[in-house]
């Protein structure tokens, strides 16, 4: 009797170690589960200088948020101008404090189209440090629809001025890539909402997390979490650090491109697969084509007909510029 009492003892302890050890596995494959810092494998940053954007912010309006949301005394942020978050991303920025709002108009509006739409880029000085903001757009300007954002950062202990973050913890937040690096955002994850018009959206709307955890101050993402992130920032350049925001997919260019009729250029299939065409019925001086993050993945030379083998390739979209009789030609390809 008591060797089986003993025995069920044992049984017992194994189960309730094999559960935690579960539990364990299960709580870090959830706290990696998003994309990791820019140039790692999996990464969805995109450099600034990569050919997939068509445009940038034309206008910015501001209003400036605290240097420490808990001492209003302080007053706020007074740090860039509004004018730093338009044109390319160049590493000039608007701070925007505790709860400072940036709000980036188009001259054209921004349009869903095939994967990522447009990204918000701040000026993080590498991959841990990161200050983040959550992102909202409008089809009028007055209306906006915030992106359903995670944080799977602890919200026990409150991560200092200069602590860190972990990118895979993170997903629809702005700020979770390194200076240079945009993180990018679908408007497809929007559609259906009642007064948002993915095809038309005029202005994209950039919020300061506040990153303190205490709830009288706290910032929530999607599902009710508080969103740890250096707190407190009290100086002027507190807060998130507005580079720029990057146009992908506009009104003037949504729609994939597989036919350019001036150029008799055509690739096919479009999306791609395993592997696809190329045809122009001239010689084409030069073929190069680009990843989302503007690093080279192929080149050709002087050919008017060839097949490309993209079987290795990641998913996503592709640009592909053509250099033909002296004039250049930009494509987009999707996989």
């Amino acid at each position: 009797m008591f060797l089986y009492k003993v025995n069920n003892l044992l049984k017992q302890q194994r189960v309730h170690q094999l559960v935690l050890m579960g539990m364990l596995l299960l709580t870090l494959s959830a706290k990696s589960q998003f994309p990791p810092a820019a140039e790692l494998p999996g990464s969805t940053a995109i450099a600034a200088d990569s050919p997939t954007f068509v445009a940038w912010a034309s206008r910015c309006d501001f209003i400036a948020g605290w240097m420490d949301i808990t001492r209003e005394e302080l007053g706020v942020v007074n740090y860039g101008l509004p004018e730093y978050a338009t044109q390319s991303a160049d590493n000039q920025v608007l701070s925007l404090g505790d709860g400072g709002v940036a709000t980036c108009f188009f001259n054209v509006p921004i349009s869903d189209g095939a994967g990522w739409d447009f990204a918000v880029f701040e000026n993080s000085f590498d991959d841990a440090f990161l200050e983040l903001a959550f992102v909202e757009v409008s089809s009028d300007g007055e209306f906006f629809v915030r992106f359903p954002s995670t944080s799977l950062t602890q919200a026990i202990t409150q991560i200092e001025t200069f602590g860190t973050l972990e990118a895979t913890q993170l997903n629809n937040l702005a700020g979770k890539y390194r200076g240079g690096y945009g993180v990018p955002f679908d408007l497809n994850e929007l559609s259906g909402i009642q007064g948002l018009d993915i095809a038309h959206v005029v202005a994209v709307r950039i919020v300061d997390v506040v990153g303190n955890i205490l709830p009288e101050w706290a910032s929530f993402d999607a599902n009710d979490n508080r969103i740890n992130d250096p707190w407190p920032t009290a100086f002027e350049t507190g807060g998130f650090d507005l580079d720029a925001v990057g146009v992908i997919h506009n009104q003037d260019n949504t729609d994939v491109i597989s036919l350019n009729e001036s150029a008799a250029i055509r690739i096919f299939p479009n999306p791609v697969h395993d592997h696809f065409s190329f045809e122009s019925e001239q010689i084409i001086e030069s073929l190069v084509i680009f990843n989302a993050s503007g690093k080279q993945v192929y080149s050709a030379f002087n050919v008017n007909s060839l097949e490309i083998v993209s079987q290795s390739w990641s998913e996503g979209i592709y640009i592909v510029k053509v250099l033909s009789d002296s004039h250049f030609y930009t494509f987009k390809i999707v996989k």
